[in-house]
């Protein structure tokens, strides 16, 4: 068993920065990939970004490529989304997931084994 705790949501304003973190629980860490998914208000939860166990393979949604940053450290059991440029359309909940071997397709939610609680982000125009 996996467990999962996001960090780092906050109100900011357009064009501003954020870093969200998930802190894993568990000695297989290393072996998971991860994902970010957000849930818009109102709408269905939609895939962000992924990264591969090692952290060599990264993938992104069309909507945040070139703004966003998906990083891991498994010594610390944590992964990490880097959100830059930020525009209302980001505000939603985010979450963080994990995938355990044998992996899924990273960009359905219904590939990933884990799921953490989701961390606010709301930016304001």
């Amino acid at each position: 068993q996996v467990q999962l705790v996001e960090s780092g949501g906050q109100l900011v304003q357009a064009g501003g920065s954020l870093r969200l973190s998930c802190a894993a629980s568990g000695r297989t860490f290393s072996t998971y990939a991860m994902g970010w998914f957000r849930q818009p208000p109102g709408k269905e939860r939609e895939f962000v970004a992924a990264i591969n166990w090692s952290g060599g393979s990264t993938a992104y949604a069309n909507s945040v490529k070139g703004r966003f940053t998906i990083s891991r450290d498994n010594a610390k059991n944590t992964v990490f989304l880097q959100m830059n440029s930020l525009k209302p359309e980001d505000t939603a909940v985010y979450s963080c997931a994990a995938d355990q071997p044998p992996y899924g397709d990273i960009w359905y939610v219904r590939s990933y084994d884990y799921w953490g609680q989701g961390t606010q982000v709301t930016v304001s125009s």
